[in-house]
């Protein structure tokens, strides 16, 4: 039962293009108990399926910038080369305490945004 929910909630945020994976990874640690190499070797799995029924629904509405995603793609190969490297010859240890450290920068710049909206609304109002 615990995996359903797991794959709701997940594929619903991946379904977003908000990075449905990072909560994945998050409950698989958490809720699964899974070490943090072999949740983001789920994570991989996981996305394959949940990104080409994003990818369909994205194009039909015009959502894609097919030429950016095109360059962008083909050195995200590059680096998903790279960080699969890294990832394996990481220690769990550190790999968890990476994987948080960027789940803060996210969560800061988001607050960060959100502040700075906030600012320039009031300001937009008060003139």
């Amino acid at each position: 039962m615990v995996e359903v929910l797991i794959g709701i909630i997940s594929g619903t945020i991946s379904g977003t293009g908000m990075g449905g994976g990072t909560i994945l990874i998050f409950l698989l640690t958490v809720l699964c108990r899974l070490e943090q190499h072999i949740a983001q070797a789920t994570n991989l799995i996981f996305f394959i399926p949940t990104s080409i029924v994003a990818i369909i629904v994205n194009i039909k509405n015009k959502n894609i910038d097919l030429k950016l995603a095109t360059i962008i793609s083909i050195f995200g190969i590059l680096g998903a080369i790279i960080g699969a490297n890294v990832s394996v010859h990481t220690d769990v240890k550190m790999l968890r305490k990476y994987f948080g450290i960027f789940l803060a920068i996210i969560a800061l710049h988001e607050i960060y945004t959100i502040i700075k909206e906030n600012k320039k609304t009031k300001l937009r109002e008060n003139k």
